[in-house]
């Protein structure tokens, strides 16, 4: 995917050192602006140049243009709003469209935007930049509603089993895994908000069922990461993850990812799958 546009600019007023745009950040790039897949916000643009508001204000009103720039940035936000795929099927504006409430929800929470870069061009012209995180309050408006909140899995003690040395040395011999990595390189998957992941009999492996509403919301139901190496060091799968390899993608959903049989049974029999997949420990590394 391609980079967000990057204009020369003469003076920078404010541009915070945190949640900058990495190389090898998966970014989807429209016109109005960028969703930062791996690290988790959309940004959008807006500009206002002199010749713009000529008969409202002198050129060098540069409150009138911030305003007008600003408002531009906002329009464009709730653009990059509703072209967020929820799955690579549906995105926000198709949910939205048909949903009055929501809709006026999201152009709402579309305000709540923060500025993060107020640049001044040689021309005069004002470009402000807006950010606005993809989880929380988004994530929690739009995901769909099947992904409800899991109560902790109770563990049932050994006592209760009728051999219980049996099942301890099962337990030891079996192999712990803290998080899953899906190696999705060359499969040209899309990344969406709530990615399926099937075995080749289509057969659910990961997705909305297997979630805890409080992870996703929090964090997403999986990261975007380009460098397999650095999705297996990720914070999110912890210190052992499962790495499995991606197959293809479903030609009608390409967000949905086809691992194989064999790897889907790894997943389904690690004894802690349960609790890592509730808890969105999931990391996809594409191209």
């Amino acid at each position: 995917m391609k980079t967000c546009p990057v204009m020369l600019l003469l003076v920078i007023l404010f541009f915070p050192a945190t949640g900058i745009a990495e190389p090898g950040d998966i970014l989807e790039t429209f016109s109005a602006g960028c969703i930062n897949w791996t690290q988790g916000f959309l940004e959008s643009q807006g500009t206002a140049a002199p010749d713009a508001v000529k008969g409202e204000t002198s050129a060098g009103d540069q409150n009138i243009l911030l305003n007008v720039s600003r408002n531009h940035a906002l329009k464009n936000m709730l653009s990059v709003m509703l072209k967020t795929d929820i799955r690579a099927d549906l995105s926000v504006g198709d949910v939205a469209e048909k949903n009055e409430i929501m809709m006026a929800q999201i152009e709402t929470l579309a305000k709540s935007a923060k500025v993060v870069r107020q640049e001044y061009l040689s021309d005069g012209t004002v470009e402000i930049s807006l950010r606005m995180d993809l989880y929380g309050g988004f994530s929690q408006l739009v995901l769909p509603e099947e992904i409800k909140q899991i109560e902790p899995i109770k563990t049932v003690s050994s006592a209760a089993s009728p051999d219980p040395e049996t099942d301890a040395a099962e337990g030891a011999n079996q192999e712990i895994f803290t998080g899953l990595v899906v190696d999705a390189r060359g499969t040209k998957i899309k990344p969406c908000m709530a990615p399926l992941i099937v075995d080749e009999n289509g057969k659910e492996v990961y997705g909305a069922m297997f979630v805890s509403r409080e992870f996703a919301v929090q964090k997403g139901m999986s990261k975007y990461v380009r460098d397999i190496k650095a999705a297996q060091a990720d914070n999110s799968v912890a210190n052992h993850p499962l790495t499995v390899k991606g197959l293809k993608a479903d030609p009608r959903i390409p967000s949905k990812i086809i691992i194989s049989n064999a790897d889907a049974s790894k997943i389904r029999s690690a004894s802690e799958h349960l609790s890592f997949l509730k808890k969105c420990q999931v990391v996809i590394v594409m191209d």
